[in-house]
């Protein structure tokens, strides 16, 4: 065995380097990177009975957001809020929250979610993938339904060869694709590992101008591979009819 010098091994070890960056690909098959993203958060309150002053005082926050009436319960709000600055869930939409009319509803913890948009590696447009597309979604008039839920995957999908999650990935995003195209739903795809209190790894949105269609795609996707032999769990849900939203950008 040819020994190797402790000078000269240092030298060929290779960097040791954590990429923390999205990564997609552009039209020429060239890598491309980015390190922006945007967090999404969603916090649902009860025992409101002024919605509407609820939305003024959102509007007049300045904060980019999404007002919900909750279809499940009749003094329910939603408050979807995003930013490419998680800090800002702490210094600008704590303190509306904590203000009123927010100060006198009950908050509901269990249907609080928070991710952060993340690309697979094949978006040609990553920077508008992880932040203009979600805003799009979120932000459509023509869209006012939505469905919002985090999952989690059993362990053992992570062991399976990257071959293998890569054809289960792609029986679900064909489905979710099939939907967008025909202007039936459109999804928000979320990653929220380390940063759920329930440990989820994902939290999904949907959207559209009308409601069957979102829980149409809920049920057909129950039949891939994912959903029926890798889903640990999924829920609880949010479902929601925008009663304002910001300007779409």
């Amino acid at each position: 065995m040819r020994t190797i010098p402790a000078d000269t091994r240092s030298e060929r070890k290779p960097e040791n380097r954590v990429d923390v960056q999205e990564h997609g690909m552009a039209p020429d098959g060239s890598r491309s990177a980015t390190d922006r993203r945007l967090f999404i958060q969603l916090q649902v309150f009860t025992d409101c009975h002024d919605a509407e002053a609820v939305a003024k005082k959102v509007e007049a926050s300045g904060i980019e957001a999404v007002v919900y009436l909750d279809v499940n319960d009749p003094r329910g709000v939603g408050l979807l809020t995003m930013s490419e600055d998680p800090a800002r869930f702490v210094t600008l939409v704590r303190p509306l929250v904590n203000d009123e009319p927010f100060g006198s509803l009950r908050f509901r913890p269990e249907l609080a979610m928070l991710g952060r948009t993340y690309a697979s590696g094949y978006e040609q447009n990553v920077e508008d993938w992880l932040l203009g597309r979600p805003r799009r979604n979120v932000l459509d008039p023509e869209s006012p339904w939505a469905i919002w839920y985090p999952l989690r995957r059993i362990g053992a999908f992570n062991s399976l060869p990257d071959e293998e999650q890569k054809s289960i990935l792609r029986e679900h995003g064909g489905i979710g694709r099939l939907y967008g195209e025909q202007g039936l739903a459109h999804d928000i795809r979320l990653a929220c590992f380390g940063i759920d209190t329930n440990d989820n790894e994902f939290v999904i949105g949907l959207v559209g101008k009308d409601l069957h269609p979102l829980s149409h795609l809920v049920q057909r996707m129950r039949k891939t591979r994912q959903t029926s032999e890798f889903m640990e769990k999924m829920g609880p849900f949010f479902v929601g009819r925008a009663l304002w939203q910001s300007p779409k950008p």
